[in-house]
């Protein structure tokens, strides 16, 4: 049995999944986070997958296409997650939590 590129979609789809699960039922700002990075990371998936088939099936195409996005979506994850971490530790100094429902930004 080989894996195919809907094995590939099926797993992206599934933490896609869990990612908007976990970002939409969860109050803790760190675990939305998370969620977030889950669903970056199912995109990923999905561009290697993508790119791995299209080079298969054609002899023109360029196989490093995918693999160029991957390290687009990483770098730009990255910052996110650095940026969000650093407001979520300010937020957390001044109101001493980061549950989301409790925190109110426009008062302080």
């Amino acid at each position: 049995m080989s894996v195919t590129l809907a094995h590939y979609l099926a797993v992206s789809g599934v933490v896609f999944g869990i990612g908007i699960a976990v970002a939409l039922s969860k109050r803790n700002a760190i675990a939305v986070l998370m969620g977030v990075e889950l669903m970056l990371n199912a995109v990923n998936l999905t561009f290697l997958a993508f790119s791995r088939f299209s080079a298969a099936f054609s002899e023109n195409s360029a196989p490093i296409a995918g693999h160029v996005f991957v390290v687009f979506v990483l770098t730009v994850a990255a910052a996110e997650a650095a940026v969000a971490l650093a407001m979520a530790v300010l937020v957390y100094r001044r109101r001493e939590t980061v549950d989301l429902d409790r925190i109110n930004l426009m008062r302080w």
